[in-house]
């Protein structure tokens, strides 16, 4: 397995693939897909064992802020603001959590951070470099 701190660290949006496609599918409204558009969000990570505190900074000063330990169910919000619960998985090194409608996976590849998401059949990749 990689190094048990092996997400900690902070993380600045690079670039992403098919975004319009997969908040349309999630049913963001238009004004919040607007805003996450080429958004240079900052993610945050700090990580404590299977303890995570995921951070994201958006211009403007919005955060939001999700807490979870693999294996425990959480309290989670979504992109679009939702509440739920999720129970965060780790498999083969990635982070893996079932929102209400997508998949989200969470992987550290080549030292940037890779998330994915996926809603019926719809796949939303964001890459982040490490600034910190």
């Amino acid at each position: 397995s990689q190094g048990t701190m092996a997400f900690s660290g902070k993380y600045e949006f690079e670039g992403d693939e098919n975004y319009d496609a997969f908040v349309q599918k999630i049913g963001l409204p238009s004004d919040k897909i607007e805003m996450g558009r080429n958004c240079k969000i900052v993610t945050e990570v700090v990580q404590n064992g299977n303890d995570f505190t995921w951070t994201q900074h958006f211009p403007g000063g919005r955060t939001t802020t999700n807490t979870f330990t693999v294996g425990k169910e959480a309290d989670m919000e979504t992109m679009g603001g939702k509440k739920f619960q999720a129970t965060v998985k780790m498999e083969d090194g990635k982070l893996v959590a079932d929102f209400p409608n997508y998949r989200h996976t969470a992987e550290i590849s080549g030292g940037k951070l890779v998330e994915i998401s996926t809603s019926s059949g719809v796949v939303y990749k964001r890459t982040s470099k490490k600034i910190a």
